[in-house]
């Protein structure tokens, strides 16, 4: 597969990186982790409204751009590179394909409307104990009369305290392994759901613990026939993690480019400390390991777009796993490592709280666990190479 940026490409990612590199300046950053919500809601009033973001994906007929995964990847790279504080990756990368993937016209209708208009924030909860699996789901649904009572807790919600939708995992009673998974549409002030806030050490990004307590929902909000969710739930993983993966390798280049900046203007010895060989080995690997990753994910967000599209090239589509757990590894190492570069080549500036390689830093470490890390996709890998695939 051949992939070069179209004029269309290189447009949305100029305008995005013009947008950011004001509305998610350094400044704004520091502001929106000391805030309530993490995020500024004009922005993300801009960025639903008037940038139309969210709707990157949604097809037309729910009133959306009807645009593709790889579109979204550009967008979210560049949030990567300004460490965007909004529900955009949890709405786009996490409800958004599982709404798409699902089966319920009527969920799909009123929700993905509601997200491409920009007046809905949304996210997905599956996991109560570590883990991808489906062994990972334990919140309990049980069958009552015209639909289900959910009890459980989950996690690590990305953006779960504040969400206006959550998509959640349930488990029937008594199922075991991938057996037995249903997907809910829930409204986030469905009585019964507990919302709580965790601190993080990525002050930049906001987890939270949702608890469903006696939640009641009908048949109507399942996204899946019952029990029969397991695909939705692991494709839309997938994608999720090609969409963190795309935001690493911004935040992979944007570190890059801050220690070539600072690099250019520190003087050692009468002379500026970019010149030493030693230094430019250092970030021609840096380099290095970015485009590779850049690499990565954008022949992942081929793959996601045909799984995504209901005409897709199934062959195409079936590497989603393998393409996923591979831009995954390279973008969660790429972005550590330059981090962690960039905060040495710094010298003693580097991981003060007046520079920004330590916001980069955190960010690295935190997205290298999240939606898997690099040690659990390469067991994903080699479980495929070598048919034991779980």
């Amino acid at each position: 597969m051949e992939f070069a940026f179209t004029q269309e490409h290189l447009m949305i990612r100029d305008s995005a990186e013009r947008f950011l590199a004001q509305a998610s300046d350094s400044h704004a950053v520091r502001a929106s982790m000391s805030s309530v919500h993490g995020y500024d809601p004009k922005v993300w009033q801009r960025i639903g409204q008037e940038l139309c973001w969210p709707a990157l994906m949604v097809p037309e007929r729910f009133g959306g751009m009807g645009l593709g995964f790889v579109e979204l990847a550009i967008l979210l790279e560049q949030s990567g590179r300004y460490l965007l504080g909004s529900p955009l990756f949890a709405t786009t990368c996490l409800a958004t394909p599982a709404l798409l993937l699902g089966h319920n016209a009527a969920v799909q209708e009123t929700w993905l409307s509601a997200i491409a208009a920009g007046e809905t924030s949304a996210t997905l909860a599956f996991s109560s104990v570590p883990g991808l699996d489906a062994h990972s789901v334990q919140t309990v649904a049980q069958a009552r009369a015209g639909g289900f009572c959910l009890n459980g807790c989950y996690a690590q919600v990305i953006d779960g305290a504040l969400a206006d939708l959550l998509i959640v995992a349930a488990r029937v009673p008594g199922s075991q392994g991938e057996q037995g998974i249903s997907l809910f549409a829930l409204a986030a002030n469905t009585p019964g759901i507990v919302r709580t806030a965790l601190p993080t050490l990525d002050q930049t990004r906001r987890i939270a613990r949702v608890e469903l307590r006696e939640v009641l929902v009908s048949d109507a909000q399942l996204l899946s026939a019952p029990g029969q969710g397991w695909t939705v739930l692991r494709d839309t993983l997938q994608i999720a993690a090609i969409g963190l993966a795309a935001e690493q390798t911004g935040g992979a280049q944007q570190v890059l480019d801050l220690t070539l900046g600072y690099i250019a203007e520190r003087k050692q010895f009468s002379r500026a400390i970019a010149s030493f060989q030693a230094i430019k080995h250092r970030c021609a690997d840096m380099m290095l390991q970015v485009e590779c990753a850049r690499s990565a994910i954008y022949y992942a967000a081929c793959v996601a777009h045909e799984r995504l599209d209901p005409e897709g090239d199934s062959t195409v589509a079936g590497e989603l796993e393998m393409a996923a757990a591979t831009a995954k590894i390279h973008a969660s190492e790429a972005f550590f490592q330059c981090a962690a570069e960039s905060i040495q080549l710094h010298g003693g500036v580097g991981f003060t709280w007046e520079y920004d390689p330590h916001l980069y830093f955190k960010r690295a470490r935190a997205s290298e666990q999240l939606l898997g890390s690099p040690a659990l996709h390469r067991e994903c890998l080699a479980a495929n190479l070598f048919g034991e695939h779980a």
